[in-house]
């Protein structure tokens, strides 16, 4: 089972609308993978025999939290697994987060940087907690985001900061624990209990690079993600291939470790 534990899809009529914004805001540095919609995400998945990809909202407003979650939910089928969102700055966390374990979200999705908050602020981390504690999985854009300007709200100091407050659960760091904050990543996380995803990785970081942090934090703790349509998962997967790591730890790479996860 192949699984692509990271993407994005809007409404039809959204997606036209945001996508070219959302790409001419990170500079144009990335090429759509598809046109964002539900339907493009099928077909590529179709094309490039992934059998079942994750979803994650982004929720900027406490206003469209409701609306988009429900949305998100009923995309829910054989080929799609649903997380889901929050806005950081609810006026009650806890009750948000019971309403999307109520639509059966296998987790949450974090991005301190569209959502714009300090990962390890001590508000954040009494919602992981609470989240931790129902059982979702939290899964946080990690490091840089070439949209915004720099310093990012994350890093791999923070994230330590994170593991040492809050005991228990699964917490899955995007673009292999750091986009862009690679030697970082190596230093303070390889090795640490956080799930790495792959996404948008291997276009920037080296090959080298790569195989270090999986020498050193495990396979069994790496997910395959393309974060699209920001990447294409074809390409990654002939990327991920192509490199001298064994054929048991590129499965699991590729959907064992996620399979397990999410209980499927």
């Amino acid at each position: 089972m192949l699984i692509d534990f990271h993407t994005h899809v809007f409404p039809d009529v959204v997606a036209r609308k945001v996508l070219p914004d959302l790409f001419t805001n990170a500079g144009d540095k990335f090429v759509p993978a598809s046109d964002g919609t539900v339907s493009g995400l099928i077909k590529n998945m179709d094309d490039w025999g992934v059998d079942i990809s994750v979803i994650h909202p982004v929720i900027t407003k406490q206003s469209q939290f409701k609306n988009v979650n429900e949305w998100t939910a009923g995309l829910r089928s054989d080929r799609i697994v649903c997380f889901g969102g929050i806005y950081p700055y609810t006026d009650d966390f806890k009750r948000d987060i019971d309403f999307v374990v109520s639509l059966g979200a296998k987790g949450l999705k974090f991005h301190p940087e569209y959502q714009g908050f300090t990962v390890d602020s001590e508000h954040m981390l009494r919602v992981y907690d609470y989240a931790l504690s129902r059982g979702l999985i939290l899964l946080f854009h990690a490091g840089k985001d070439e949209a915004y300007l720099p310093p990012p709200n994350s890093s791999p100091e923070q994230f330590v900061k994170i593991a040492e407050a809050v005991r228990g659960g699964v917490i899955v760091l995007a673009h292999m624990g750091g986009f862009k904050q690679w030697d970082d990543v190596e230093k303070y996380l390889a090795g640490s209990e956080f799930y790495f995803d792959t996404s948008t990785g291997f276009e920037f970081f080296t090959q080298d690079q790569f195989l270090r942090v999986l020498k050193k934090h495990g396979a069994d703790k790496i997910l395959f993600a393309s974060d699209s349509p920001w990447s294409k998962a074809g390409t990654a997967i002939k990327r991920l291939r192509s490199l001298p790591v064994s054929e048991s730890d590129v499965e699991s790479i590729l959907g064992g470790n996620a399979k397990t996860l999410l209980g499927l």
